[in-house]
């Protein structure tokens, strides 16, 4: 199976792309409470990449009603073409977190098989669940006034192969963006050329619109304030400051020095991911630092993550900054 065209023939954008920034499933939902957003991080975060992306006054652009209100309330009178906001071009993806992976573990939908009745059915109810939460992220980015727009990988286009990607509608992506729209895109249960179906991560996505957008920077926001030598839960635990990948895509830890924490770094993965969690972040993430990329993982809703989203790790790294930065590094 060969990869669409339409990549190869990309028309570049017309203005540099600033950021990719991955909300994390575990950082914007309650992970151990189904289908349920946490609120009080997600409008942080949407504050937070407001202030980093944007300038100007906040134009409210959710014209929904809203729970407990019993109708819609704006003012457009109040709106002119002085109070939009100077935005940097930049895209948003996020995870599903309680949203989805507990319709795709339950039936399958990662191993293909779409003859199954319960595979099918688990598509369908997979889907539902993450454009649901597309649909909130959206609502709340557009309340900052960020100009969101959801785009949903399955309606895009993209499709895998072996479950990695096969073709994607990467040009819709960039025509958005070029119109003065952030697309949100998130993990999705997409069609495979060899198993019938399969869940696309957002990390996989992250790194294919990496390469062929080049963005500035790419942020992860998880949970937890980056990647450490071991669960951050065990005791001593060492967070990875920076991690170097060469050219052939090996990486290895340059802050700590190595001689002071575990040689091995050990990786858990929840037993209800179907994306692969943590190891599938440094690998995506490693391949976005060998085009030269840098990658920041770092804990959401926190002064740590608002100076990675505003580009202040670029070069050194300060002291006093809680996260992972990934970096190419020739040898």
């Amino acid at each position: 199976m060969e990869k669409d065209n339409a990549q190869q023939t990309l028309t570049p954008l017309e203005k540099p792309l600033r950021c990719i920034v991955k909300l994390g499933g575990a950082a914007i939902t309650c992970k151990n409470e189904l289908e349920k957003i946490n609120e009080e991080n997600l409008k942080a975060v949407s504050i937070h990449l407001r202030e980093a992306m944007m300038s100007g006054e906040v134009v409210d652009m959710d014209w929904s009603k809203r729970p407990g209100r019993s109708d819609i309330c704006v003012n457009v009178n109040g709106i002119s073409d002085q109070s939009l906001l100077n935005s940097s071009n930049f895209i948003v993806v996020h995870g599903a977190g309680s949203f989805g992976h507990f319709q795709a573990s339950k039936s399958g939908v990662h191993k293909g098989g779409l003859d199954h009745s319960l595979v099918k059915a688990g598509f369908v109810a997979t889907r539902i669940s993450v454009t649901s939460l597309n649909l909130e992220i959206v609502r709340a980015l557009a309340r900052e006034g960020i100009p969101s727009v959801g785009l949903s990988p399955f309606s895009g286009g993209w499709t895998t192969l072996q479950r990695n990607v096969a073709s994607a509608d990467i040009a819709t992506v960039a025509k958005t963006i070029d119109r003065g729209f952030i697309p949100v895109l998130h993990g999705d249960a997409v069609l495979d050329h060899s198993q019938g179906c399969t869940i696309l991560s957002g990390d996989v996505i992250i790194r294919h619109m990496a390469e062929l957008l080049k963005p500035e920077y790419v942020v992860f926001l998880t949970d937890v304030f980056g990647v450490y030598d071991r669960p951050p839960s065990e005791p001593g635990a060492t967070l990875l400051k920076e991690i170097a990948v060469d050219e052939e895509g090996s990486w290895h830890v340059v802050n700590p020095a190595p001689k002071t924490m575990n040689e091995k770094v050990e990786i858990t993965v929840a037993a209800h991911d179907t994306t692969g969690g943590m190891v599938t972040k440094i690998s995506e993430a490693a391949a976005i630092a060998k085009l030269g990329i840098d990658v920041y993982i770092v804990k959401a809703a926190t002064d740590h993550s608002l100076k990675a989203l505003k580009g202040e790790v670029k070069g050194n790294i300060p002291d006093d900054w809680l996260g992972t930065a990934i970096r190419f590094m020739r040898k």
